[in-house]
Parts: structure tokens; sequence; C-alpha cells
């Protein structure tokens, strides 16, 4: 059974925005938050998507993984690209839906990550991160 691997969407600067969020927060909740994230790389064919409440579908095949940590609600979305999924965004939920802003960031996240995996010859640095195989 082939799982799904989570990596982090890397910028065309070599940054990688959902790690640096996570690095900034306490241990405590970066460590919830990776669990989390963890919980991702459980998902296969058979099983290619979180039920809700921990995952839900935000736009196309953008999803989030909802994530609390007490008071705090933490929001990750990502899309899948083959057997990854890209980690494209974080931010801490505030409002009942999420903001078209946020979207916005993930999705454009997204269309550069796709230019730069379509493109030939790929040029550093990778379109995902670190993590990625």
């Amino acid at each position: 059974m082939a799982r799904f691997h989570a990596v982090y969407y890397r910028a065309r600067d070599g940054t990688e925005p959902v790690r640096e969020f996570l690095d900034a927060l306490d241990d405590t909740t970066a460590a919830v938050l990776a669990h989390q994230i963890d919980r991702l790389n459980l998902l296969s064919d058979q099983m290619p998507h979180l039920p809700f409440p921990h995952s839900s579908q935000v736009d196309g095949e953008l999803r989030e993984l909802r994530c609390h940590h007490g008071r705090s609600h933490y929001r990750i979305l990502y899309r899948r690209s083959d057997r990854l999924l890209i980690l494209l965004h974080i931010f801490a939920k505030r409002t009942g839906k999420i903001p078209a802003a946020e979207i916005a960031v993930a999705q454009q996240r997204w269309d550069d990550f796709k230019d730069r995996m379509n493109t030939q010859p790929r040029t550093p640095p990778r379109a995902a991160g670190h993590d990625a195989p």
C-alpha cells in the first residue's frame, strides 16, 4: 500500500513558509501541529483524506488540515501532487470562514509549485522542501 508523504512547499527564495511558522511557535504548540501533520503521512489510496473534523475540502482540490491547541485554532492548507501532500500555507484561524486572502496565498504557492515542477530542466531550489523524497 503506497502512502502519501506530507512535505513543505519551498518558495523560489528557498524559504519554507509553513516550516518557518511552526518553528516560531512554542515547543508544545509546534509538537501538537507536527502530530497533526504526521497524520497526513498515514493516508493512502484506500484512505485519501483525513475525515472531518481533522480535514475538509476548502476549494477544489485545496484542503485544510484543522489543528487545535487549547483555545488556538490553526489551519494548514495543502494540496496533493501525485504521492506528495504539499503543505502550502498555515495561519491562526480567528474567523468562522477561511478568509479569501488566506486561500489566495495557498493558491499562489500551488501555482508556483506546479510551474516550477513542470519546468524542464528544473532549477534549484526544489519546489518541495528539505523533507521531500
